[in-house]
């Protein structure tokens, strides 16, 4: 096991009936800015009860937030911030709203010219950020206890992400009832969202980490196990599940003492960029061309996970890693996943945009960096 530090300030706050609670943990002597994305809050009910809760305090609010989050609408939220002097942020919506917010309250405080150095630094200038909070409608992403934000420019077509301390919410409401209004397209990216992100922490390499290994394979199988539950029926045990492992899957303890990956994330980022693409989709594309084209470096990892989460116990280590990824495509396609980037229109001319890309980034990634502009290009046209 890798040495590692443990920090997680975020106080959960989970069960339906919750969210007038942020009158108890909301500050009574600062002006707050509740944000939101395109008015989903308003017709499911969700908007009303965090309105109640806003009872006798200053607040206003920001709507208009995108699914994949835009720099330059966050930078409208910072004007009216300073404007206004907005002193605590309310995040109100799923992943992509919190991931804004965490932008909007560092970059509140920058005193630099550019803001975007946030995203191009990979957050190493954040030195201060304005406190933060959600009320969380939708479980993919985990942000809502972690430090962690990824944002989108639509004049560059670039989306990059940050991470820093400052950012952790303060506290998190996760009432999962709020799921119910979901359409089954949002649900299906949620569970893919997290999948992904355990396999991110977990089908790398060992460095003898039997707990952190044991709770990624229970959330990965906790998701497999209330997947068709979650996408069929409104059913609250289910929905409560599916929440918490959403939350589990990243904030911070898988990750602690292991090796991780990244790679599918920063591929499947730029996808999003380019075409338009679901982050949990572009996620469900690239995966399985990362595993296949690393297959000897995560073998191990992969065989591992077949037997312990699929059950997978006949056929050697070889034979097992291969089942785990057919067993993985399986999973998304049972919940109407798409897997191919030809399932999107994206042929050979759009991998080259992608390659170069990454190309003028030089960026290198993978556990063992060893995935330049090249791999990438050989990983793409493995999803074709």
């Amino acid at each position: 096991m890798n040495n590692f530090e443990f920090y997680n300030p975020v106080r959960i706050v989970f069960g339906k009936g919750t969210i007038p609670q942020v009158q108890k943990y909301l500050p009574k002597d600062r002006k707050v800015m509740m944000l939101y994305g395109g008015g989903s809050i308003k017709r499911n009910g969700v908007y009303d009860q965090v309105v109640q809760g806003l009872k006798g305090i200053q607040w206003t609010e920001f709507s208009g937030i995108e699914p994949n989050p835009l720099y330059e609408t966050c930078m409208k939220a910072v004007e009216r911030i300073k404007a206004e002097k907005v002193e605590f942020l309310l995040a109100v919506g799923g992943g992509s709203v919190l991931d804004a917010v965490k932008f909007i309250a560092a970059a509140a405080c920058y005193p630099g010219k550019d803001p975007w150095d946030i995203l191009t630094s990979g957050g190493s200038v954040v030195k201060a950020a304005l406190p933060l909070a959600d009320v969380l409608t939708l479980p993919a992403t985990g942000s809502e206890m972690n430090c962690f934000s990824v944002i989108s420019r639509k004049s560059t077509q670039e989306k990059l992400a940050f991470g820093s301390p400052h950012v952790f919410p303060q506290f998190s409401i996760l009432d999962p009832e709020t799921t119910y209004s979901l359409p089954k397209k949002q649900l299906r990216n949620g569970l893919v969202d997290a999948f992904v992100h355990v396999m991110e922490q977990y089908a790398t390499y060992s460095v003898n980490t039997p707990l952190q290994d044991r709770q990624a394979e229970a959330v990965v199988r906790t998701l497999l196990d209330v997947a068709e539950d979650v996408l069929s029926k409104q059913d609250y045990d289910s929905r409560a599940t599916f929440m918490w492992a959403a939350t589990c899957a990243l904030n911070g303890t898988l990750s602690r003492g292991v090796i991780e990956d990244w790679s599918t994330h920063e591929i499947g980022h730029e996808l999003t960029a380019f075409f338009g693409v679901d982050h949990a989709e572009s996620l469900a594309i690239v995966l399985p061309g990362v595993w296949k084209h690393q297959f000897e470096n995560k073998k191990g990892k992969l065989a591992q996970m077949a037997r312990r989460v699929w059950h997978i116990l006949g056929g050697d280590e070889t034979s097992q890693a291969k089942t785990a990824i057919e067993k993985t495509v399986q999973f998304f396609h049972s919940i109407e996943m798409p897997t191919r980037l030809s399932d999107y229109g994206i042929t050979e001319a759009g991998i080259q945009k992608v390659v170069e890309r990454f190309q003028q980034r030089g960026t290198v990634m993978g556990e063992h960096q060893n995935i330049r502009a090249k791999q990438v290009g050989e990983i793409l046209r493995l999803c074709l």
